[in-house]
């Protein structure tokens, strides 16, 4: 589904004025947080930690032209990663919690942040991607005002566990062009105890819809590269613990025939993986050939193996 010389979305808003009321709404929820479900209430605007232990400037790990992401986003120069530290999940397997249950990098004012922005598309980078975004989206739409003001010209991905708020996506509508979230269990009993979040399947399910509901299926432009739309990642857990086929019968019944997956099959144990016995192998490759026929039975033709 090829499309070429889509704007980049908040260029219209700012276009119409409308960008600044967006960043003032955003940053309004930092006083009592409810930035994301968890709803911890503190009041970051004053250097008050919940869950993320983020106050109110955002911790970016770091920012780079990555070329290990999916082909529609990664291209041949590369996503424009922004990786920021902490995260709203806590999941007992995470590969990367070096950077999201830790304070690495440090803290940048937006200014700094839309520097970073600019400078990933100097080098060429085909979009800017919001690494674990989800619990600094007010002080991210501070940096974009700056960098659209600066020149900005870049399509933006929203790249997130999935544990994500119905109020900051409406925020973020208008905003975000390619929302990537994953979506990592159909047990909300198994999200409690692997990721630490409640009720992650509804809330998940909610945020898919919403994310579809403002961008639509994944387009993408004559070379390749997606410009718009929704892309969704599955890793397969061993012994089917992340609920493969009722994730994949809900993206095709509730979201799209047409939605773009990239089901993944890089799981390991990492972290405290070694704690739960269910978790503490890498999945076989018969697992994953069970769930790649199960998207093919369900009629995905729009997937993404690896």
């Amino acid at each position: 589904m090829p499309e070429k010389h889509i704007q980049p979305a908040f260029l219209q808003l700012i276009s119409r004025g409308e960008f600044a009321a967006r960043v003032e709404a955003a940053f309004q929820y930092l006083a009592h947080c409810d930035v994301c479900p968890l709803k911890c209430g503190v009041n970051r605007l004053q250097g008050e930690l919940g869950v993320c232990k983020t106050g109110l400037h955002a911790r970016v790990s770091s920012y780079i032209p990555h070329h290990g992401e999916e082909a529609p986003l990664r291209g041949w120069r590369g996503t424009g990663t922004i990786f920021f530290s902490r995260c709203n999940l806590r999941c007992v397997y995470c590969q990367n919690a070096d950077i999201s249950q830790a304070d690495a990098g440090r803290e940048v004012q937006p200014e700094e942040m839309a520097a970073f922005m600019l400078r990933l598309q100097n080098v060429g980078c085909h979009n800017i991607n919001l690494v674990s975004a989800t619990h600094v989206i007010p002080q991210i739409l501070a940096a974009l005002q700056i960098a659209a003001q600066a020149g900005l010209t870049l399509p933006i991905v929203y790249n997130t566990g999935g544990y994500d708020s119905l109020d900051m996506l409406q925020l973020l509508d208008g905003v975000i062009d390619i929302y990537m979230p994953d979506m990592k269990y159909a047990d909300a009993a198994l999200g409690l105890k692997y990721s630490k979040v409640p009720h992650y399947p509804t809330v998940n399910q909610a945020a898919v819809k919403e994310m579809q509901r403002q961008v639509g299926d994944l387009q993408m432009d004559a070379q390749g590269i997606a410009v718009r739309g929704l892309l969704v990642r599955h890793l397969v857990l061993p012994n089917n613990l992340a609920g493969t086929g009722e994730i994949l019968h809900f993206l095709v019944k509730e979201i799209s025939p047409h939605v773009y997956v990239n089901l993944m099959d890089q799981y390991r144990p990492a972290y405290h993986a070694h704690q739960y016995p269910e978790l503490n192998r890498a999945i076989t490759r018969k697992e994953y050939l069970q769930a790649v026929e199960m998207a093919h039975t369900l009629g995905l033709h729009r997937l993404d193996k690896g």
